[in-house]
This record gives C-alpha cells, sequence and structure tokens, in this order.
C-alpha cells in the first residue's frame, strides 16, 4: 500500500476541530486576578499607626489611636512612613479612581473601587497623578504620600484605608490575597 493515500492536502485539515470539540464547555480555570499589594515598594517604609481593633490588646490599641487637637480617634487604616522624604503611592489592586478630595486635616485623598465591594482610600498625599474616572491597573503610581494636619508629627505618610461591603478592614490582613478569596471567608 502506499503512504500517498494517507497524505491530506492543507485544504482537507479541519483546523477547527479540536476548537468545535469544547464549544460551550470553555471554562476559565486560571485566576486573572492579581492578589493585593501593599501601597508602596521602599522596604524601608515603616507602619506608624496600625489599624484600630477593639479587640486587641491594649498596647496594640495605643498605637492604633490618633491625637488629634485633644481629641482621641481610632485609626481605620493604616498610617505608613518612616523615610525622611516622600514616597511613590501604589494602589493596591486594579479599579476606578472614584474620588480626589483636598481636605484640610487629612491632605489629598484618593478613592478607588474595585471588583467585588472592595474599597481602598489613599490620604495624606502630597500630589496626585491619577484622575477621576481613571481606569487603573494594580500597582499604578496614584500619588506621592505628604503630610497631614491630622498627624504633623509622623512626617511624610501615607493613611491607607480598606472597605469591603462599606466595612473597615485592617489592610494587613488583605495583602497578597486574592479579592474573591477575602470576600468568600
Amino acid at each position: 500500500a502506499s503512504n500517498q493515500n494517507l497524505k491530506k492536502s492543507p485544504e482537507d485539515i479541519d483546523y477547527t476541530y479540536v476548537s468545535r470539540l469544547f464549544d460551550g464547555e470553555v471554562k476559565t480555570v486560571v485566576k486573572t486576578e492579581s492578589p493585593i499589594i501593599r501601597p508602596y515598594d521602599n522596604n524601608d517604609i515603616k507602619v506608624l499607626k496600625s489599624f484600630y481593633d477593639y479587640k486587641d490588646e491594649e498596647s496594640t490599641q495605643e498605637n492604633s489611636i490618633i491625637n488629634y487637637d485633644t481629641t482621641y480617634l481610632p485609626n481605620n487604616g493604616v498610617i505608613y512612613g518612616g523615610l525622611n522624604e516622600d514616597f511613590d503611592v501604589k494602589a493596591i489592586q486594579s479599579g476606578k479612581v472614584t474620588s480626589i478630595k483636598e481636605d484640610k486635616l487629612m491632605g489629598k485623598i484618593v478613592t478607588i473601587e474595585h471588583e467585588n465591594n472592595l474599597t481602598s482610600i489613599y490620604s495624606s498625599l502630597s500630589e496626585v497623578t491619577v484622575k477621576e474616572n481613571d481606569e487603573i491597573s494594580i500597582g499604578t503610581i496614584i500619588g506621592k504620600s505628604g503630610e497631614s494636619n491630622l498627624g504633623k508629627e509622623l512626617g511624610s505618610n501615607l493613611l491607607l484605608e480598606v472597605t469591603i461591603d462599606g466595612k473597615y478592614v485592617n489592610p494587613k490582613d488583605i495583602y497578597d490575597k486574592q479579592i474573591s478569596d477575602i470576600k468568600n471567608n
């Protein structure tokens, strides 16, 4: 028998065969979502004020209280700083810039809405490099740290607050996690 009969011409080859096998059955199994990142790159940045949790020990709570003009306020986020200079502030996740405000007490404030009702709020910024309604990627530089009237003694800093479904959560507890994983817990 001749092998010539087994060869097919390019016109005879059905290139769509494999994709037809899966028509209507294709499901994405690889997560395209990126884990939540820290809002800075510099490893020398420290936590200056922790997130206030009423369940924490008293000593931990002491570092999560902000003293402003003889008023003591629980910190709804984490204040980062400790450098003697401003630092780049990055978006912790992809999303849409929904608000940019200037506040006498808190400095410039950028709010970003992410998937699954996760919102990140960046305060004490000295400058902002994004605009309202910008769709931004994870890690986009949104501005620079700065000083606020709420914590002059802290120097250049960033206050990061995160809410899920409108409730404040400790940013430390969500780093390196997928938004969908946080929502399922």
